[in-house]
C-alpha cells in the first residue's frame, strides 16, 4: 500500500507590528536569507516529496519570489490566499488536498524547526492520527482570576508547538464545523470534532518569531550550528 502524500500547509499571515517593523516578519531576513526561507527548507530536507502550500495575505504574494529566489533549486509551491482568522486561514489552505496524506500545519515565522521534528511528527500521526508538538514549562506560573491567583502545577501544562501534523481524513473533515473563537489551533479543532489529540516531544529551539529579541535568538541558533 503506497505511502500517503505529505502537505505542509504554512501559515505566513504576519504584520510585522509587534516586530516594529513595516516588513511583515515572515520576510525579514535571518542569516542572510528570509525567515520564511529557512521555514520551507527545514520541510524539504525533512521530505523531499513534500507538497508546500503557502498561506498569505494577497498584499503579501509580491514578496514570494524574493523567498524562493533564496534557494538554488527553488521549490514548487502553491500560494492560498489567508483568512480572517488562523482558522479560515489553514481551511483555505486544506482545500487544496485532494487526496489522503499526512498535513503538517506550521507557523512560517517558526524557521528552526528541525527535519527531525518533522519526520517524528509524520511518523506518529501515521500511526496515531497526529501529533502535536510540545515542551514541558520552566518557569513556576499561576493561575489568575478576578478574586487572586494561586499557585498551579506545572508538570500538568505543556507549551504547544508547530507543526501540528495529522491524517488528512481527520484534520480536512473537522474544518468543515463553524468557526469558533475558541478554535485557537489545529488541534482545538479536531477535539471539538470528537478526536482525542496526541502529543509529541517538540523542542526548544523551535521558536516562534514575533519580537525583535527572537530574531537575535534564531541567529544564535544557526550562526552557532545549535539546532
Amino acid at each position: 500500500m503506497p505511502s500517503p502524500a505529505k502537505v505542509a500547509v504554512i501559515v505566513a499571515g504576519g504584520s510585522g507590528s509587534r516586530m516594529g517593523s513595516t516588513v511583515p516578519k515572515q520576510f525579514l531576513e535571518l542569516n542572510g536569507k528570509p525567515v520564511l526561507y529557512h521555514t520551507i527548507h527545514a520541510f524539504m530536507q525533512a521530505y523531499e516529496d513534500v507538497r508546500i502550500v503557502l498561506v498569505v495575505p494577497p498584499a503579501h504574494r509580491g514578496s514570494i519570489g524574493t523567498v524562493l529566489a533564496a534557494f538554488d533549486r527553488p521549490p514548487s509551491v502553491t500560494l492560498v490566499d489567508g483568512g480572517e482568522t488562523r482558522f479560515h486561514s489553514v481551511k483555505n489552505g486544506l482545500q487544496t488536498i485532494q487526496q489522503d496524506a499526512v498535513v503538517f500545519v506550521h507557523d512560517g515565522v517558526r524557521p528552526l524547526v528541525s527535519p527531525a521534528l518533522i519526520r517524528a511528527c509524520y511518523e506518529q500521526a501515521l500511526a496515531k492520527g497526529s501529533a502535536i508538538p510540545a515542551i514541558a514549562l520552566k518557569d513556576s506560573i499561576r493561575e489568575v482570576d478576578g478574586e487572586g491567583n494561586m499557585a498551579a502545577d506545572r508538570t500538568r501544562f505543556r507549551i504547544i508547538q508547530t507543526p501540528q501534523t495529522f491524517l488528512s481524513g481527520i484534520l480536512v473533515p473537522a474544518f468543515d464545523q463553524p468557526y469558533d473563537p475558541l478554535f485557537t489551533d489545529e488541534a482545538t479543532v479536531v477535539e471539538r470534532f470528537g478526536h482525542t489529540v496526541h502529543l509529541v516531544e517538540g523542542e526548544e529551539q523551535n521558536i516562534k518569531i514575533t519580537k525583535p529579541q527572537d530574531l537575535v535568538i534564531a541567529a544564535a541558533f544557526l550562526q552557532n550550528g545549535l539546532l
